[in-house]
């Protein structure tokens, strides 16, 4: 494996800017896969980085060595740094110090929905989209879109939350809502506080997607009006609402009991 040691090393001021700048990330069209779990997950769904860069602890790490020998059998590039050089790359406190350069997948929208997905309507928090995501493969929903102004679904923070379910899904970003809600095949759900229909009294058992928005304001008006249902999740006590990615899991899993139940 190559060294680098000085902080002057061209590939390493290209590291650094790719695990600090979203801007640089966009530019390369290239996003960082920080942590043991993420690379493993990529490697396990047939992904090949660009480049695998370990820390000289992580030469150490028993499952950190062997994903380090199955990228070098593949002839993917790997370097190591020194701890400390390391450290200012990765944002996962404790890792065990590896991490992935990948290509950022781009892929076209489809002309229309006719699957079950999710739609996120200028959706802020990299946590919240992440945990979305997961929750949505873990239900086995595979199309996510989301509108130009949300978070980056391949930000670092964003792969981090989403704990491997990226690689999974069908991801398309910077998409228009409106249209694509105007030519889907099949229903739109919007949760909304002011519905009447409950989700647990809705037939969820057929394809349709889910409609969430940004975390203060909600979906949009306009969108919000070409929905097909609008549906609210009853919950007890005091608080107004749910957090948009608790709601999400609720609705999503709902689906998949009335889908189990009707198998």
């Amino acid at each position: 494996m190559k060294s680098i040691t000085s902080s002057a090393n061209p590939l390493y001021k290209e590291l650094k800017q790719l695990a600090t700048s979203a801007q640089a990330r966009r530019k390369a069209g290239r996003t960082l896969l920080d942590g043991i779990h993420l690379t493993e997950a990529y490697l396990q769904h047939g992904g090949k980085p660009v480049l695998c860069v370990a820390s000289e602890a992580a030469l150490t790490h028993a499952e950190a060595a062997a994903v380090i020998r199955q990228c070098q059998a593949t002839a993917v590039q790997c370097v190591v740094l020194p701890d400390g050089q390391y450290q200012a790359l990765s944002q996962v406190e404790h890792g065990v110090g590896l991490l992935f350069v990948i290509e950022t997948p781009r892929a076209a929208t489809p002309a229309g929905l006719t699957q079950s997905a999710v739609l996120l309507d200028n959706l802020q928090d990299p946590g919240n989209l992440g945990s979305i995501l997961r929750s949505a493969a873990a239900a086995g929903i595979k199309q996510i879109y989301c509108s130009e102004g949300s978070a980056s679904a391949w930000s670092p923070k964003v792969l981090r939350a989403g704990m491997g379910a990226h690689f999974i899904l069908d991801i398309f970003e910077g998409v228009d809502l409106a249209a694509l809600m105007a030519t889907t095949q099949i229903p739109v759900f919007a949760t909304s506080s002011y519905a009447t229909q409950s989700i647990y009294q809705a037939d969820l058992s057929v394809s349709l997607a889910w409609l969430f928005g940004h975390e203060g304001q909600g979906v949009a008006e306009d969108l919000l009006q070409l929905a097909s249902q609008q549906v609210v999740i009853p919950h007890r006590g005091q608080m107004e609402s749910l957090n948009v990615a608790a709601a999400a899991a609720v609705c999503f899993f709902e689906q998949l009991r009335q889908t189990l139940a009707q198998a």
